[in-house]
């Protein structure tokens, strides 16, 4: 866990948006650009992709990420890479120290499986990825984002330990509200977020709010 605080202040950003509990947002970060995620009331799960802006068959990889870093958890100095090892982004401040890229995206045949088989028509994260990428617009190879599209994701803000036989367990979360991960775009990055509806995980404390991103220019 590196917990360091960012120096760049919310009135100079280009852009500040706040995602309601439950919705989704796409958008493209340019090269330089930094990137950060707010927790805004603390315990909110962030699930979000990353594709090359330029070509969508380039996207995040959790495998690659662990493998080059030793590390599952991501934290201040992770570099987000893709299948093809490109970095896409490299966390340059984090003030939560817990992120999850092994947990996955919940969808309704998870929460059937991990909660209620009444649970089925609740929302879930596969479905707002899904009604995100599918209003984008092509890359530069005239590839549109399909539902096939939809892999690997970082759960920011989500606490998901490992335990010592290696099984995951769906914990509280340690973020607080304030709490933000912040990012340095490497290339052009497309970014997905849904903002985690889920109300059966403890992650979030059974309670989806508000999260806030904001982007600043290259220095």
């Amino acid at each position: 866990m590196s917990l360091i605080e960012s120096t760049l202040q919310p009135v100079d950003a280009i852009l500040d948006v706040t995602i309601p509990a439950g919705d989704g947002w796409i958008h493209e970060v340019k090269k330089g650009q930094t990137f950060r995620i707010v927790d805004l009331e603390g315990n909110q799960a962030v699930d979000t992709f990353f594709f090359d802006a330029h070509d969508y068959t380039d996207r995040y990889s959790a495998v690659d990420t662990i493998c080059a870093q030793g590390n599952i958890y991501l934290s201040t100095g992770t570099r987000l890479l893709t299948q093809n090892g490109h970095a896409l982004m490299t966390i340059t401040a984090d003030t939560c120290g817990r992120h999850d890229t092994l947990g996955g995206a919940c969808s309704q045949e998870s929460n059937m499986v991990r909660y209620d088989i009444g649970k089925r028509y609740m929302h879930a994260c596969r479905q707002t990825f899904l009604k995100q990428i599918l209003k984008w617009k092509p890359d530069l190879n005239g590839r549109i984002l399909e539902k096939r599209d939809i892999g690997h994701n970082v759960n920011f803000f989500m606490n998901v330990p490992v335990t010592p036989e290696g099984r995951l367990t769906f914990e509280d979360g340690i973020s607080y509200p304030g709490k933000y991960v912040e990012m340095h775009a490497d290339r052009d990055t497309l970014v997905v977020i849904s903002n985690c509806p889920q109300l059966n995980n403890p992650c979030n404390a059974y309670n989806p709010t508000p999260a806030r991103v904001l982007i600043w220019e290259a220095e």
